[in-house]
């Protein structure tokens, strides 16, 4: 496992890499509270045949932070960012790995370079209205209305309680959930100015619903090849925005783990054999 940084207009971009950049390539985008720290055992586990890459966003992991009043934390800011990250690493035909805000960051990609994108795995990485939770009211609210009262209704889910909630929720035995990521995510939301910078992305993942008839477009249009490797037991984006991405992609392969919104943490060598199994089916 290689531990490197790149410098995008101005900002430090930690990410990891693994495996022979010779073979193809899965770019790894992770999400909410956490970073490329999630993907290392899945890294681990496919490094062996496949090249990975996995970026951590500015404001989350080792990338800078800088304060959310001199940077635009917006998805389509960040996936300038990763855009511009594999340019420089002259990646010009990968598979992506989504999960939950990399669903955002990787549809954007794909929209703009569809040529690029040999296949997508997603993770309770969701495209579909069906896959919205109950979890998302008080976020809808924000969108709506994005006053002060309704941002600081929001901090609860910056904390160190609401953090375990995601990690162990859904989860059939949370003793098999590793606490260490989840303290480390959590060390990091805990920086000065970091919860403003979570706010808005929580505003500005608003602008996403509105985008999923764009992202089913492209899925009905391209026919990617698509595995849903889905915790069935995500309260946050339900198993049903798995079952949707068989609407619009033909072969679409769907698996409903027993899982909850991190299936990495429980379900490892499951999904590493459901990934390994695709991949080997992508074009090379």
């Amino acid at each position: 496992m290689l531990h490197r940084t790149a410098h995008i207009d101005g900002i430090k971009v930690f990410y990891r890499e693994a495996g022979d950049p010779s073979r193809p390539t899965l770019v790894l985008l992770h999400g909410f509270p956490t970073s490329s720290i999630v993907y290392r055992t899945l890294m681990e586990e496919l490094a062996d045949e496949f090249h990975l890459i996995a970026p951590d966003y500015p404001g989350f992991g080792l990338s800078d932070a800088p304060p959310a009043d001199e940077w635009d934390y917006t998805f389509d800011h960040l996936a300038d960012v990763v855009d511009q990250l594999l340019g420089r690493l002259g990646l010009t035909r990968y598979a992506i790995y989504v999960h939950d805000y990399g669903a955002p960051v990787g549809f954007r990609l794909a929209l703009r370079h569809p040529e690029r994108i040999t296949g997508i795995v997603t993770q309770n990485g969701n495209a579909y209205e069906e896959g919205l939770t109950p979890f998302w009211e008080p976020i809808r609210k924000y969108w709506a209305d994005p006053s002060k009262e309704n941002g600081d209704a929001l901090r609860g889910l910056l904390t160190r309680e609401a953090t375990h909630w995601q990690y162990t929720h859904g989860v059939p035995d949370p003793e098999l959930v590793d606490p260490a990521p989840e303290l480390h995510d959590q060390a990091l939301l805990d920086r000065p100015g970091n919860q403003e910078v979570q706010l808005a992305l929580f505003l500005d993942y608003g602008t996403n619903p509105p985008q999923y008839p764009r992202w089913q477009e492209y899925l009905r249009t391209h026919q990617p090849p698509v595995l849903a490797a889905w915790g069935k037991g995500d309260e946050i984006f339900g198993p049903d925005g798995a079952r949707a991405f068989a609407k619009d992609v033909r072969d679409a392969r769907v698996h409903l783990l027993e899982a909850g919104h991190f299936p990495l943490t429980t379900r490892l060598e499951e999904s590493a054999a459901l990934i390994r199994d695709f991949l080997r089916g992508l074009p090379r």
